[in-house]
């Protein structure tokens, strides 16, 4: 549709990045996936397996399993407290009349903090000794008994490593939002008022609607990431107590690194990465069907 010199221009543009990210995302991939049909220590030779590391994924191994539980947990906390917190940021900003700069640098801030700092940071916040920040807050408003040791109980230890990946990413996911809200004409939201509409029907008939594409891309963003989430979890519990707050990322990790089988690794890594894609597919699917 484009003119031959302009197709040429496009060319230009979209090869350089396409090649690094080849290179960068989509031949490690493949070099994984022809990985996990082979047993491999990192120092002898290759030996084939076939399909047996798959086999015993989904047939002999307890931890996957639980992982992969764990993972939908982690996944379904991120979201809620990103997306969800992102949108109430976003539509309270639109009607906050000053400091709204402000705000948005306080609500980015996390997301350009080191993860390393983050996870020290809600390491003291968690801690029952010396008493952290949550311990004490329930402890001021006289809930002493609810005070517990929160990266070393086997029932909060998912929503305790969640939490700060929410928190991180909730300012990222705001301003995509807030953009897509201010773009919002005026004159629909008024024309809506005028004909009696109230806040909720104004938001959900007029302003969800005109920034659902945001919406949906913020979704992928946020589902993607939670789904690869390695770096906050790894550092505050390192999978435990047990496999409490085991992730697929963190099995993949200590099976290739620790446990040095590459192969049943790499078989990890893939299933990471098909989860991935079924869920942007699914995103697309049910977001993309109420717009028909």
């Amino acid at each position: 549709m484009l003119p031959r010199r302009s197709g040429w221009a496009v060319a230009v543009f979209l090869v350089p990045p396409l090649v690094l990210y080849s290179a960068a995302v989509l031949l490690p991939i493949g070099q994984s996936l022809v990985l996990s049909l082979f047993e491999w220590d990192g120092i002898t030779d290759l030996q084939f397996v076939g399909l047996d590391n798959y086999v015993k994924m989904f047939t002999r191994d307890d931890v996957f399993w639980t992982a992969f539980g764990n993972a939908l947990g982690y996944l379904a906390i991120c979201l809620v407290l990103q997306l969800g917190g992102a949108l109430a940021v976003a539509g309270l900003l639109t009607a906050l009349p000053r400091a709204r700069e402000l705000v948005k640098t306080l609500y980015l801030l996390p997301a350009v903090i080191s993860t390393v700092a983050i996870a020290f940071l809600f390491l003291r916040v968690y801690s029952l000794e010396p008493v952290g920040l949550v311990n004490q807050l329930l402890a001021w408003v006289g809930l002493e008994g609810l005070q517990t040791a929160w990266l070393s109980n086997v029932q909060t230890v998912l929503a305790a490593v969640s939490i700060p990946e929410g928190w991180r990413f909730t300012g990222l996911y705001m301003l995509i939002i807030y953009a897509a809200l201010i773009a919002v004409p005026k004159e629909l939201e008024e024309a809506a008022r005028l004909d009696g509409a109230s806040w909720w029907q104004t938001f959900w008939r007029i302003r969800f609607p005109y920034i659902r594409p945001v919406w949906i891309t913020t979704t992928v963003m946020a589902t993607t990431f939670a789904l690869r989430g390695f770096d906050i979890p790894y550092l505050l519990t390192n999978g435990g107590p047990g496999q409490a707050s085991e992730l697929l990322t963190t099995y993949m990790y200590k099976t290739a690194f620790v446990h040095t089988d590459y192969g049943y690794a790499s078989a990890i890594s893939v299933f990471i990465v098909v989860e991935c894609l079924v869920a942007v597919g699914l995103i697309f699917l049910l977001l993309r069907r109420k717009d028909a």
